[in-house]
C-alpha cells in the first residue's frame, strides 16, 4: 500500500507538472493562434528570474510566485508587441520569428549565466509514507497546478475579462465595433500567458534545475500536450496532462525514465492518429 500511495503521488506531481508548463502555451496557442517556439525559452527565463531573486536576498516564495511571472509577463508583453503583433495569421512567419527569439535567449542566457546547470534548493524538506520519503516540494507543484487551473477557469467563464479575450479571438473585428480595443486585448493575452510560463519555469526550477537549453524539453512536451489535447483550451490540456503524465510516471516508476519519456511520446503518436483533433475533438466539446 505504501509503494502505491508513493506512485500515486509522484502520478499526480507529473499530471500537474505537465499541466504547469503547458498552459501559457495553451492560451498562446489555443486562443491566439500563435505558434511561439519561444515558450521553452519563457520556462527557462522564469527559473532564472527566481534563482536570481532568490540570491538577492528574496524569499524563495515571493521570487517564484510574484517576481518571476512578472518579468516574464512584461517580457511576453514587449515581445508581443514588437514581434508577434505584426504576424497574426503568418503562421509561417511566426514561427521562424519565435524560433530566432528563442535561438537568441539561449545565446543571452548563456552568456550571461554560462553553460552550466543552476538552482536553488527545494523548501519544505520530506515526509514519510510508510517504509519510503519523497519530497513535500512536490505537494506544493501540485496545489500551485490547482489554483493556476482554477483561476483561469474562473476568470475565463465569469469575468468580463474573460468574456472580452474570448470574444476578440473569436472575432476581432465585432469586438472592435463594440468599443473593445483588439491590440490591447492580445497585448493582455500574450503577457498572460509569457506569466505562466514563468511561473511554471520558476516553480519547476527547485526539481530541475536551470541552464541555458532546457527549454527544448519543455518546449517539446509542451506542444505535445496541446495538441494532444486539442481545442479547448482548459479541458483540453487537464485532460492531456492526465493522460501523458499518468503514462508517463508509470512507465518512468516500471522502468526507467528514458522509457518513461519514450512511453509518452507513443502515447502522443497514437492518440493523435486515433484523434487528429485531438481529445476535445472527441470529447469534452463543450468545455472551456
Amino acid at each position: 500500500m505504501d509503494l502505491v500511495a508513493l506512485l500515486a503521488i509522484q502520478v499526480v506531481y507529473a499530471v500537474a507538472s505537465l499541466a504547469l508548463i503547458s498552459v501559457g502555451l495553451a492560451i498562446i496557442f489555443g486562443m491566439m493562434r500563435v505558434i511561439n517556439l519561444a515558450h521553452g525559452e519563457f520556462l527557462m527565463l522564469g527559473g532564472y528570474a527566481a534563482i536570481v531573486a532568490t540570491s538577492h536576498g528574496i524569499s524563495i516564495w515571493i521570487a517564484i510566485l510574484v517576481v518571476a511571472p512578472v518579468v516574464v509577463g512584461i517580457i511576453g508583453v514587449i515581445v508581443e508587441r514588437t514581434i508577434i503583433r505584426f504576424l497574426y495569421g503568418r503562421m509561417i512567419d511566426t514561427m521562424l520569428a519565435t524560433w530566432g527569439l528563442s535561438l537568441f535567449l539561449v545565446g543571452l542566457t548563456t552568456a550571461i549565466f554560462g553553460n552550466t546547470t543552476v538552482g536553488i534548493s527545494a523548501p519544505l524538506g520530506s515526509f514519510q509514507i510508510g517504509a519510503y520519503r519523497t519530497s513535500g516540494y512536490t505537494l506544493f507543484v501540485i496545489a500551485v497546478a490547482i489554483v493556476v487551473l482554477g483561476a483561469i477557469f474562473a476568470v475565463m467563464r465569469w469575468t468580463r475579462l474573460g468574456l472580452i479575450a474570448r470574444g476578440t479571438m473569436q472575432n476581432a473585428n465585432m469586438a472592435a465595433a463594440l468599443g473593445v480595443n483588439p491590440p490591447l486585448v492580445y497585448a493582455v493575452t500574450f503577457g498572460i500567458g509569457a506569466a505562466l510560463s514563468g511561473l511554471a519555469g520558476a516553480v519547476l526550477a527547485p526539481v530541475s534545475g536551470v541552464f541555458p537549453t532546457i527549454g527544448v524539453a519543455y518546449v517539446a512536451k509542451s506542444f505535445i500536450t496541446v495538441i494532444g489535447g486539442g481545442a479547448a483550451i482548459l479541458s483540453g490540456t487537464v485532460s492531456a496532462s492526465a493522460l501523458f503524465g499518468t503514462i508517463n510516471q508509470i512507465a518512468t516508476f516500471a522502468t526507467t525514465p528514458v522509457f518513461g519519456e519514450v512511453a509518452l511520446l507513443a502515447a502522443a503518436i497514437v492518440l493523435i492518429r486515433l484523434l487528429p483533433q485531438g481529445i476535445t475533438g472527441r470529447f469534452f466539446r463543450r468545455g472551456l
